[in-house]
């Protein structure tokens, strides 16, 4: 446990001049497992606190293995998810690729839906989302979304157009504007 500490405050970010550390930023850090064709890297961006700031982990798997293919299914993600969700108490926490993000977001800060997405209680209630969608509870704390029981890609219109019509109905809901931290503005 020393060991993962000490890691997390290295990350800390500090000022160019002093190296003094701007507690607002939060720290960063990343581990892999240094395979090289069957790479995994965890990034972790946590305790930002200012404006824009982004606090986020993200799960980088191998790029083309079979390892690939074991880790991306959505049982496995599911259990993932629902760690995450239950270690951290997220607003939200998600499995998409970048690309389905960039096509999917339609303003910055807002929460983010993915082929898998948690979302806590805190942000609303959950509305009824067309099939087949699967709406699973994370204890009190929240729901697990899980769009497809098939990975959903980006390069595939009808995985995007699916996506966007959920977006839009959690939107309605409320789920998916999220105020600015600072000035608590939408």
């Amino acid at each position: 446990m020393q060991e993962w500490e000490q890691l997390f405050l290295r990350g800390m970010l500090r000022t160019d001049v002093g190296k003094e550390v701007i507690k607002e930023f939060g720290f960063r850090e990343y581990v892999w497992n240094a395979k090289n064709k069957e790479r995994t890297r965890i990034e972790m961006r946590c305790g930002a606190y200012s404006s824009g700031a982004v606090n986020s982990c993200l799960f980088r798997p191998p790029e083309v293995s079979p390892l690939r293919e074991r880790i991306l299914c959505a049982p496995l993600l599911a259990e993932v998810l629902t760690s995450v969700a239950t270690a951290w108490d997220p607003d939200f926490a998600m499995v998409s690729s970048s690309e389905m993000v960039d096509l999917v977001q339609k303003r910055r800060g807002e929460v983010r839906l993915g082929w898998l997405t948690y979302l806590s209680r805190r942000l609303g209630t959950v509305p009824p989302l067309p099939a087949p969608v699967r709406i699973e509870p994370v204890g009190t704390l929240g729901w697990l979304l899980v769009l497809s029981p098939e990975p959903m890609s980006a390069s595939n219109p009808e995985h995007v157009a699916f996506t966007s019509r959920v977006r839009e109905l959690l939107d309605r809901a409320g789920l998916i504007r999220r105020p600015d931290p600072v000035t608590g503005e939408e």
